[in-house]
């Protein structure tokens, strides 16, 4: 048996059958889509769409199963010229009732292993799950094609520019190595 949540943004955990599986999609206004460009520092964000399943899993958790669609436009990093990229992307949540307990004795915290996992509230936010798996989905470092980064060099006359070859960690040991083979020599 299907039930439906379709077009909104937040789903009521008490609402919930735990022998049902919800259709569920999610409604963007005008404002939503401008919260989400101003946050993930989109110039657009366009062709929205977020949709799957919401199915009982286990006694109190639930499990999400949805399919995200945008084009969203960025910055190249590089020429600063406007980049679209087409996302189609699977999405899949597990909401826990009960999250798995951190030990307060170790200072390190690890995480579990299980990166779909997401603790169960009150309610289930569509469109939170909709911003993170956008921002994940979303090129780091959005280049335009053709777009390449040229070698500028700023240095008194006279002085030889640093390269970048001359910041690696092992630059200075190579250098000195030249030095010793001419002194052998």
């Amino acid at each position: 048996m299907s039930s439906q949540f379709e077009n909104t943004q937040l789903i009521k955990v008490s609402k919930l059958s735990a022998n049902q599986t919800y259709n569920v999609s999610l409604a963007l206004a005008t404002e939503d889509i401008d919260r989400l460009k101003q946050d993930l520092g989109l110039s657009a964000l366009r062709k929205v769409s977020f949709s799957g399943t919401l199915v009982p899993s286990g006694q109190d958790d639930w499990a999400l199963k949805a399919k995200l669609g945008a084009t969203a436009v960025q910055a190249c990093v590089v020429s600063l010229e406007p980049v679209t990229t087409r996302i189609d992307e699977g999405v899949e949540r597990i909401f826990l009732h009960d999250m798995p307990e951190m030990s307060d004795a170790e200072e390190e915290v690890e995480m579990t292993e299980d990166e779909r996992i997401e603790p169960l509230g009150q309610q289930i936010s569509l469109i939170d799950v909709f911003r993170e798996a956008l921002a994940l989905a979303l090129p780091a470092y959005p280049r335009a094609q053709g777009a390449t980064i040229s070698q500028t060099k700023f240095t008194e006359p006279g002085v030889t520019p640093l390269k970048d070859e001359d910041t690696l960690p092992f630059a200075g040991l190579a250098s000195l190595k030249d030095k010793l083979q001419k002194k052998d020599d």
